[in-house]
């Protein structure tokens, strides 16, 4: 019975030990994998105006009457719907980042539509009506075909990154996409891509 106990007990023991291994060497390549894995931007679309392009010239009347001129100051603009779940989930996110982007941005909403039921929405979603206009020229202008979606317009008026948003991550990679003075973190991968083919070495190089 005893030198049965201790057979079981040593095979434990050693199950134990490779279920360690095992464990270590999960992490291993959890590590490796999160290290190859590229950083996931906004999906860029080619419709509508091109990055570097002037956003269009247009004066918008917001919800509580006033009017706003698109292109006078640096802006996010964000396409959405009141029914559009995935919208109404990103909103916070995106009303905590126009404070976190400095003074100079200005966050505003888009949408069409019928003017009592996006009133009753930013009133239950607490949004500043001030800074959420109506209009089906402007996503005409933008060819806004999947929500929610979002275009980043730099102080001079011109269109710094645009895309479909569906996180954080994604409306974070506009802000990039702008610094790094690309239309999308797509391009920057693509060209990081194109660099290190060309950086490979030749076959018989050096010998």
């Amino acid at each position: 019975m005893t030198e049965a106990l201790l057979v079981s007990n040593a095979v434990l023991w050693i199950v134990t030990v490779a279920l360690g291994f095992v464990v270590v060497a999960l992490t291993r390549q959890i590590g490796l994998l999160h290290e190859r894995i590229a950083p996931v931007g906004a999906l860029a679309t080619s419709a509508g105006p091109e990055v570097g392009d002037l956003a269009p010239d247009l004066n918008l009347q917001a919800l509580d009457g006033s009017t706003i001129e698109l292109a006078a100051k640096r802006t996010l603009l964000f396409f959405l719907s009141p029914t559009c779940p995935v919208c109404e989930t990103i909103l916070p996110t995106l009303l905590r980042m126009e404070g976190e982007e400095g003074s100079d941005l200005r966050v505003l909403l888009a949408s069409d539509g019928d003017p009592n039921e996006h009133t009753r929405f930013a009133k239950q979603k607490g949004l500043d009506r001030s800074a959420y206009v109506l209009s089906m020229e402007l996503g005409m202008r933008f060819e806004v075909a999947k929500l929610p979606y979002a275009v980043l317009i730099d102080k001079e008026g011109r269109i710094a990154a645009k895309g479909i948003v569906n996180t954080r991550e994604h409306l974070e990679s506009l802000f990039e996409a702008e610094r790094l003075h690309l239309a999308s973190i797509q391009e920057y991968l693509q060209q990081s891509d194109e660099a290190e083919v060309f950086q490979l070495p030749r076959a018989g190089a050096g010998s």
